[in-house]
């Protein structure tokens, strides 16, 4: 009975600590096992399998490291953990399917299952001391049990420490990594110079990881196997050894990532490194487990053929080192012959150990570039043909418009058009958007609208479109070609709906009863009766999330009426050169499954929504979204690498760093600085094939500290040669998103009491209104402008760009009344003319490289 104790006790503190995490979790997003309310859904599969799959693989998982991992609080911490990644990683496959997903996707719960760890054995272990068991004995469950049978097992037992059974354990995990990679180690954590085991990086970043990881593997087993004998020793020392490599990349991230540049980046990073060792290390760690048992038995058979005997000629193993041997009566003999230590201390077998450890990783390497599925696909002038003449589109990484020039997108969002919840039915949501607001945006030198479409708007009745919305649509569309301004088309959303906390709902301590903001219409919203409550703000709530998790898992086909609904509105402007694109979906939730959701689902949507768009005859970029993470935080994971094969499509993160970020809300130091989230989300992009467009930044509050970090930002927005579309132009007092105060928010405001407008944003938008090439010949090559918000230093621009052949294709906008001065070289034919609120510069490419700057005197 006692040796049932530790296991029980572990088993029943994991039990009430699942319990309580889903008690006082209010929204089921903190807790290892959420409950966020509402009504159970057995018709479905998805809702019960993270009870019916994650609650008793991690119990038993548990129980099994309490019987042989002992009492000892370390390796008992490393088994809790193991069992938390495990469950998690089956129930994202009972979900999924997808073994790779799953498995990479069981890391996600690293920063809840170490404290969840921490506590189980921290109870076990005070238990323990409690009936007086300071230290495992060898008798009951302890590291090493002394068998008197003389048999098989215990010469399995005493040579699990053997330097000749760890070894193969240690490369197996090296040779495994490049093997079964899949999702790990990708995204932008893993910044060029941080060592991964992916084909994809390069031999020698694949090489010296791999030796990495043995090494992190022969201490990790070595250790753990002295405390834990056998198949789970092995499977805890791959774990550990997962995270001691993500502890290495996280190091030398300190060093090629530009380390604490202002912010905490180097730590989440980190982190995140951890995390994907450790789920490397739990997902794969049977595999060299595997090894080590059979290794442990050929060396114990091994000895048994070489006549290890004791006196009374019964078979016996050697225990740890220095230790006597037993006879089967149990009598301890002196040792008379060499422990395992001594007879692995042999140089030649050292060196003919790591000799195989090497061969194995070539081997491994050379398997791993064979089988590594070719890279992302990358738009080239090659594919032009695809896009018909006219049309905006994707070559070599960037915006061209199928001519040879680069364009740069930058502009604003407008939200005139979305069906807003109104926090007060006296005031309105939204501003009526009119032709002059094109022409007033035009004179700003903004070249793109990102137009905001509401789902509820567009679709109120399932399978049709409401033609007065698409009419006005199309209206703004054609407002903005009039003015030289092309129109990304954006499914907004906030908060999944507009459909605020129902009345007598009872919210959870911890949330707050919220607003509607905006999204899909209620046909589309399934809620289970989850409370409509907010938690941090209004993108998580029970009920959100839930909504979410029904949509990514395309309950009732909802998803799939998206997509539907995508083709059918595209098919509306299949013709239209002056949209730019299609934004599938604004800020998208992580539902309650993330990276399931964030990562697989939202690449799935996303392709099926860009096949209804391709079908529809539409030619025009297609704008993808990472998840409300990334706004919330900075970054995100998703979505999944290899999601389409279209060549014609974007990668749009919202760039808020230093603004409506989690960090900055809740007073914390900086997570993600306003200069590093560019490259943050270049290197996603990269990964996927794609060019970056910032769909949505934007800073408020205080004008000089606004001001500065709009400076901050377009210098690197120049420096990188990028677009962007801030938020928002206009917005009414009405939009819940604003609250009603004394004015209304937005570029240009209102003032609530009169609803007259109020005085221009004119610190922001001189900064925005700074001069820029919408269109240059060939590629440009460098930029920067003044952006100070001053009107000489906005029209001061200098860039430079080079150009296979003669061109055309210059296209400059400089702000202000006084008409700059020009200095070129490699260029011809320009022309400067005063246009509303500037002036538009002209000129054409002789061919090589060129460079323009311009300045006022």
């Amino acid at each position: 009975m006692r040796a049932l104790r530790r296991p029980i006790v572990a088993v029943a503190t994991t039990a009430l600590l699942l319990i309580i995490q889903a008690v006082i979790d209010p929204t089921g997003l903190l807790a290892l096992v959420g409950w966020p309310g509402g009504t159970p859904r057995f018709d479905l599969w998805w809702p019960v399998a993270r009870y019916v799959v994650f609650v008793p693989v991690m119990l038993a998982v548990v129980w099994w490291a309490a019987v042989r991992a002992g009492a000892r609080f370390w390796t008992l911490t490393a088994g809790v953990v193991l069992a938390a990644l495990l469950a998690q990683a089956a129930a994202c496959f009972a979900m999924t399917g997808d073994a790779a997903l799953a498995a990479w996707a069981g890391g996600y719960v690293t920063a809840k299952a170490v404290p969840s760890a921490l506590i189980v054995a921290g109870v076990v272990r005070v238990v323990e001391w409690g009936v007086g068991r300071k230290r495992r004995s060898s008798s009951d469950g302890g590291a090493y049990r002394d068998h008197a049978d003389g048999g098989l097992d215990t010469a399995l037992r005493a040579y699990s420490t053997d330097r000749r059974t760890v070894w193969p354990a240690a490369i197996a995990v090296g040779a495994v990594a490049p093997l079964l990679a899949g999702s790990w180690w990708t995204g932008a954590t893993y910044a060029p110079g941080i060592p991964t085991p992916r084909p994809e990086d390069g031999p020698v970043s694949m090489i010296v990881s791999m030796l990495l990881l043995v090494g992190a593997a022969w201490l990790a087993i070595r250790w753990m196997r002295r405390r834990v004998p056998g198949f789970l020793g092995t499977w805890l020392g791959a774990l550990v050894a997962g995270g001691l490599f993500g502890i290495v990349q996280g190091l030398v991230g300190l060093v090629v990532d530009d380390g604490f540049r202002g912010d905490l980046w180097p730590l989440m990073a980190t982190y995140i490194h951890v995390a994907d060792g450790l789920a490397f290390g739990a997902c794969t760690g049977w595999i060299p487990a595997v090894v080590a048992v059979v290794a442990d038995r050929v060396v114990a058979r091994r000895a048994a053929r070489e006549g290890l005997e004791t006196r009374s000629g019964g078979r016996v193993a050697p225990t740890r080192s220095g230790d006597a041997y037993r006879d089967p009566s149990g009598a301890p003999q002196p040792a008379e012959i060499p422990t395992t230590s001594e007879t692995d201390a042999s140089p030649a077998r050292v060196a003919t150990g790591v000799g195989v450890g090497l061969a194995v990783v070539a081997v491994a390497a050379v398997t791993a570039s064979l089988l590594v599925p070719a890279a992302p696909a990358v738009a080239t002038v090659a594919n032009e043909a695809s896009v018909p003449a006219g049309f905006l589109r994707v070559e070599d990484g960037r915006f061209t418009d199928g001519e040879g020039h680069q364009v740069l997108m930058r502009g604003v969002n407008v939200n005139q058009l979305v069906d807003f919840y109104r926090p007060r039915a006296d005031v309105p949501a939204t501003r009526e958007l009119t032709e002059q607001d094109y022409a007033d945006m035009a004179s700003y030198g903004f070249n793109v609208v990102r137009l905001g479409l509401s789902w509820s708007a567009l679709e109120p009745t399932r399978g049709e479109l409401d033609p007065e919305y698409v009419a006005q649509i199309k209206q703004a569309v054609s407002w903005g070609e009039q003015h030289g301004i092309r129109t990304v088309l954006d499914m907004h959303q906030d908060g999944w709906s507009n459909l605020p906390t129902a009345e007598g709902t009872e919210c959870r301590p911890g949330t707050d009863p919220m607003w509607g903001y905006d999204g899909a219409p209620e046909w589309a919203t399934h809620w289970d009766g989850a409370p409509r409550c907010s938690f941090t703000g209004r993108d998580i709530s029970p009920a959100g999330d839930r909504a979410f998790e029904h949509f990514w898992f395309d309950t009732d086909g909802i998803q799939t009426a998206l997509a539907r609904t995508w083709g059918e509105l595209a098919g509306e402007f299949a013709d239209e050169k002056s949209v730019a694109g299609f934004d599938l979906l604004n800020e998208p939730g992580f539902g309650e499954t993330a990276p399931v959701t964030t990562s697989k689902q939202n690449g799935e949507f996303s392709a099926k929504a860009i096949a209804a768009i391709r079908e529809a005859g539409a030619p025009q970029i297609v704008f993808v979204e990472p998840s409300i993470l990334w706004s919330g935080l900075g970054f995100d994971s998703g979505p999944a690498r290899g999601f389409t094969d279209d060549l014609n499509v974007a990668f749009s993160p919202h760039l808020y760093a230093e603004s409506i970020t989690m960090d900055a809300s809740l007073g914390l130091p900086t997570i993600v600085s306003t200069e590093r989230q560019f490259e943050l989300g270049q290197r996603v992009a990269d990964e996927l094939g794609m060019p970056m467009w910032s769909g949505e930044y934007g800073y408020w509050g205080d004008d000089d500290a606004t001001a500065a970090h709009l400076e901050r930002y377009a210098a690197e927005e120049d420096r990188r040669m990028l677009g962007s579309a801030y938020w928002v132009w206009k917005q009414a007092c009405g939009d819940p998103q604003n609250g009603i105060g004394e004015f209304g928010n937005g570029l240009l405001s209102e003032v609530c009491a009169t609803g007259e407008e109020a005085p221009r944003k004119d610190h922001l938008l001189g900064i925005l209104s700074r001069a820029y090439p919408q269109e240059a010949p060939g590629l440009l090559t460098s930029l920067h402008a003044g952006v100070s918000g001053e009107a000489d230093a906005a029209a001061t621009m200098s860039l430079t760009g080079s150009v296979a052949t003669a061109t055309c294709g210059l296209q400059v906008w400089v702000p202000g009344s006084i008409e700059p001065t020009v200095e070129s070289t490699g260029l011809g034919d320009i022309a400067v003319d005063e246009v509303p609120g500037g002036w538009k510069l002209t000129g054409c490419a002789d061919g090589g490289d060129y460079a323009l700057s311009t300045s006022v005197e």
